[in-house]
């Protein structure tokens, strides 16, 4: 299964923005970007004017890493999302969003995408019932995340709910508490992500060349 598997801080410097893929380090004074750090390479700290296709360009890579999807997949996505009913950029990030390493970021079960993705491979989660260990599963309204019951023996896991407990739901997850599972209850839209700021319009421009 291909992944990333370099520094993902850099990622975060390459975009020049928080793409938030270290958990805790993220909202704290440890984080590159909120230190200023420079664009990663030689030649960082000059910047350079972008033309119209850098623009787009970055535009894709900064969502691309956002949700760790590599170029090939995220390709693919456009394709599904191109094809479907609806706005194509909409669409997009309704699919990326869908993703289940995603989900169970969102329902605060991870503390960040990367960490999601791992749990999800190593089988600590069930979608309806049936373990499912694919990161790339995309959930379906009505669906069931919850963990395996071994699981929540973890001292990793119990520390990553703590940590969550507080954290905000979006509209279209339901968490219950008290028996640890979330529910799809709408398929999310793209003013349902609040910590990126997207011009998805640019990735479709992209696409659309």
């Amino acid at each position: 299964m291909a992944r990333y598997t370099g520094p993902v801080c850099k990622q975060c410097r390459r975009e020049n923005t928080k793409l938030f893929l270290k958990g805790d380090k993220c909202f704290s004074e440890k984080c590159p970007i909120s230190k200023g750090a420079k664009v990663p390479g030689q030649h960082g700290a000059r910047r350079t004017k972008l033309t119209p296709y850098g623009v787009q360009l970055r535009e894709k890579q900064k969502v691309r890493r956002y949700y760790g999807v590599l170029e090939g997949q995220f390709a693919k996505y456009y394709e599904m999302a191109n094809k479907k009913q609806g706005i194509t950029g909409n669409n997009l990030i309704q699919i990326c969003e869908s993703r289940l390493d995603n989900v169970v970021t969102r329902l605060g079960f991870a503390m960040s995408r990367p960490e999601g993705r791992q749990l999800v491979v190593h089988g600590h989660f069930t979608v309806n019932g049936q373990k499912v260990d694919v990161p790339s599963y995309l959930v379906k309204v009505g669906d069931v995340i919850a963990f395996k019951a071994k699981s929540l023996d973890s001292s990793k896991i119990k520390a990553i709910l703590e940590a969550n407990a507080s954290k905000p739901m979006p509209k279209w997850l339901t968490l219950d508490k008290e028996n640890l599972t979330g529910t799809v209850n709408a398929l999310p839209e793209i003013e349902d992500v609040t910590d990126l700021p997207i011009e998805v319009h640019l990735i479709v421009e992209l696409y659309s060349k």
